[in-house]
């Protein structure tokens, strides 16, 4: 019986210390508070890794609008001049399309040929 009440008597302490570290699990405030804490970080539709990806995302797209902004600009710049001039439908016929007068031979060297 002696061993019994021995157990008994050292086990009680180390009980309430126990519980005297988890005590912060019985305010239903700290609790709930902790609880709403983790759903909104992780579990919400709006949480933080999403938020994250959806930003960088953004950015890109903004980036990619700048980019197209750019190249309309300079479409819209290169159809006035070709609407105004025919000396530069002329060249943009032979740079982009390749076309050529009937007495004249076209030699075409690419980057890699004249590195060679």
């Amino acid at each position: 019986m002696e061993k019994d009440s021995i157990n008994t008597a050292s086990s009680q302490p180390l009980q309430k210390r126990r519980w005297k570290r988890l005590s912060f699990l019985g305010n239903k405030y700290l609790l709930s508070g902790f609880l709403f804490l983790i759903w909104m970080l992780f579990f919400n539709e709006k949480d933080f890794i999403s938020e994250f990806k959806r930003r960088v995302k953004l950015n890109e797209l903004q980036k990619s609008e700048t980019h197209l902004i750019d190249v309309i600009k300079d479409t819209r710049q290169e159809l006035g001049q070709l609407k105004n001039n025919a000396q530069t439908i002329e060249k943009y016929a032979r740079e982009k399309y390749l076309m050529k007068k009937d007495n004249e031979d076209l030699f075409i060297l690419s980057a890699s040929d004249s590195i060679k």
